[in-house]
């Protein structure tokens, strides 16, 4: 008689396999990300773009004053605007983009025949997500401060506030992101599905135009959005105490910053598992 040589063990497919490779993937993201010049403008440089225009344009302007009694200029006005911008951009404009056009161009197809996990898939393009969001977030900060003398808070928990707001709408948004990919037929028309959501967003969430002065009804479509509770996040971080009173509720509602974000991100969880496909039925 022959002695058979035991079998090999299965190969572990659970969860920590699909965390390994979804971490060795983030580097491989994050480079095909950078190496896309249309990319990197138009959602990690467009932010710092929209902040040095408002800030030389209005450079004339008012927009009240600090606790010092100095003005605030509009470099520290659309400084919190921008940085929720900057993580709307990087999350769902980016992710649903991308992931649109790697269903159009095959990519996905090609996935689905190797031993990555759609959890694996989702923790590169998450990660992808957050340390491209933290550079530029990091960018926005140091050029205003640098370039257009803006004053940063000094208080470690206005920190922690911006830290919690950061990470809790950069993971929203990139699920959303990753949902939203299945809105577009083809990769062709990925763009053009996208961006005139994004747009709209920011329009009517005080991005662009203060948020006070919209219509009250608008305020409250934008209000049921996350973008315009991540600005709100991000002016009670950089702006002085007194702008509260300017704000819905006439104070700053970090309680409804988690509320609705949080309702986003289930929403987006529930979205994503409902939608996802390597392959589209369709297809």
């Amino acid at each position: 008689m022959t002695a058979t040589a035991p079998a090999p063990a299965p190969a572990a497919f659970g969860l920590g396999h699909a965390l390994r490779l979804g971490i060795s993937r983030v580097g491989y993201e994050v480079r095909s990300y950078f190496r896309q010049g249309d990319t990197v403008f138009f959602t990690f440089l467009f932010p710092l773009l929209m902040l040095s225009i408002f800030s030389v344009a209005f450079s004339s302007i008012e927009f009240g004053q600090t606790p010092d009694g100095e003005p605030l200029t509009a470099a520290q006005y659309y400084l919190p605007a921008m940085l929720a911008a900057g993580v709307l951009l990087s999350g769902l404009q980016n992710l649903a983009t991308d992931i649109a056009m790697e269903k159009g161009d095959g990519t996905l197809k090609r996935l689905a025949g190797t031993p990555l996990p759609v959890v694996g898939y989702f923790i590169g393009k998450i990660g992808q997500v957050l340390v491209t969001a933290t550079l530029q977030a990091a960018l926005i900060i140091v050029v205003a401060w640098l370039a257009f003398g803006v004053t940063l808070p000094t208080d470690p928990e206005a920190w922690l506030t911006f830290a919690w707001v950061f990470l809790l709408g950069v993971t929203t948004c990139a699920i959303l992101g990753i949902g939203l990919s299945a809105l577009p037929r083809t990769g062709k028309s990925a763009t053009a599905v996208v961006i005139p959501i994004v747009l709209v967003l920011q329009f009517i969430s005080g991005v662009y135009i203060q948020f006070s002065m919209l219509p009250e009804w608008l305020q409250n479509i934008a209000n049921v959005f996350p973008l315009a509770w991540l600005a709100h996040g991000m002016r009670a971080v950089f702006l002085p105490d007194s702008y509260a009173a300017m704000e819905a509720g006439g104070e700053w509602n970090l309680t409804g910053i988690l509320l609705v974000c949080g309702i986003w991100l289930v929403a987006g969880l529930v979205l994503t598992r409902l939608t996802f496909r390597w392959i589209r039925k369709d297809g």
